[in-house]
């Protein structure tokens, strides 16, 4: 084998002294033998795939960086207006448009004088005036004078009460005020607050109806179920107690419109301003009334505002 017909890699190739190129032998028995160190395939698949590999690592993912919170667009609200539900013309507007929409409006249980009205207004608790005005006529026909009444026992005037609910006490109730009218007012119904109260079955609510229906008499404000539930959705007040919620009205309300105011609101809850479905679109208050359960409104509602 012509060893110098053989071409050499340049680093195994070294000069003689003489000036004559030389090999390295060791390298050069090595290939002789046929131990040829391993080189790249000639179609170039394994160098393509050690380029991607390298590319693919030496490209730099770009990173996403969140805004810093001074960027950040704040979120935008809405700030409620103040607002002041007593203030004195809000109630002006008020008692205004409740006397344009029930102007002659006046209690709704039928009676021919105080005591009539007396016991219908016992009769009409939990109850409701309708049911009460079907059972006085027949009452006061069968037992037409308070004298009547005070001679009873409970057991004879429960069945004719009976449809009015709870009659054992409503029984008890009216005999009572009737013996106590008897015996202490000479048959009459006292004309004042002090007095009214004394008889049994009478609170405020009760002492009210008759001294303003009857008597003429400004004494306070009737809170009955109406005039609760609406005064609240009309935010006159934030309370819960009958006598704290008439304390509340009689400070807002001029004295002369009480009972007027009372009549009007009784109505109100009666025709519009119904508990389970309002009839909001047709309220003449409507832009007065900010209640949180409305059922139609051009007005922003407040949430503490509903019955």
């Amino acid at each position: 084998m012509d060893l110098t017909a053989i071409e050499y890699p340049l680093e195994d190739i070294f000069r003689l002294p003489g000036g004559e190129k030389g090999v390295n032998l060791d390298k050069m028995s090595a290939m002789v033998r046929g131990m040829v160190p391993r080189q790249p395939a000639k179609s170039g698949r394994q160098a393509g795939v050690s380029k991607q590999r390298v590319a693919k690592t030496s490209v730099a993912r770009p990173t996403r960086t969140k805004p810093a919170f001074s960027q950040a667009k704040p979120k935008q609200t809405v700030k409620a207006r103040g607002s002041n539900p007593l203030a004195p013309e809000r109630i002006a507007q008020i008692l205004s448009r409740l006397d344009q929409q029930y102007p002659d409006v006046t209690c709704a249980l039928q009676h021919r004088d105080a005591w009539e009205l007396l016991v219908a207004t016992i009769l009409s608790a939990q109850s409701t005036d309708v049911n009460v005005n079907r059972v006085t006529p027949v009452l006061f026909k069968k037992y037409p004078r308070v004298q009547d009444f005070a001679r009873l026992q409970p057991e004879e005037l429960q069945p004719d009460i009976y449809s009015t609910g709870f009659f054992r006490n409503k029984a008890k109730s009216v005999i009572g005020a009737a013996q106590k009218v008897v015996s202490d007012f000479g048959g009459k119904v006292p004309e004042n607050m002090k007095d009214l109260l004394t008889l049994p079955g009478v609170a405020r609510k009760t002492a009210n109806v008759v001294l303003g229906t009857w008597f003429k008499q400004n004494e306070g404000v009737v809170v009955d179920t109406h005039v609760h539930r609406i005064s609240y959705r009309l935010e006159l007040t934030k309370q819960n107690d009958p006598k704290k919620i008439e304390q509340d009205l009689m400070k807002i309300i001029p004295q002369e419109k009480w009972t007027q105011f009372s009549h009007q609101i009784i109505w109100h809850g009666r025709k519009l301003c119904i508990a389970r479905s309002p009839r909001c679109v047709d309220c003449p208050l409507e832009n007065l009334c900010h209640a949180a359960d409305k059922t139609w409104s051009t007005v922003e509602v407040h949430t503490a505002a509903k019955a």
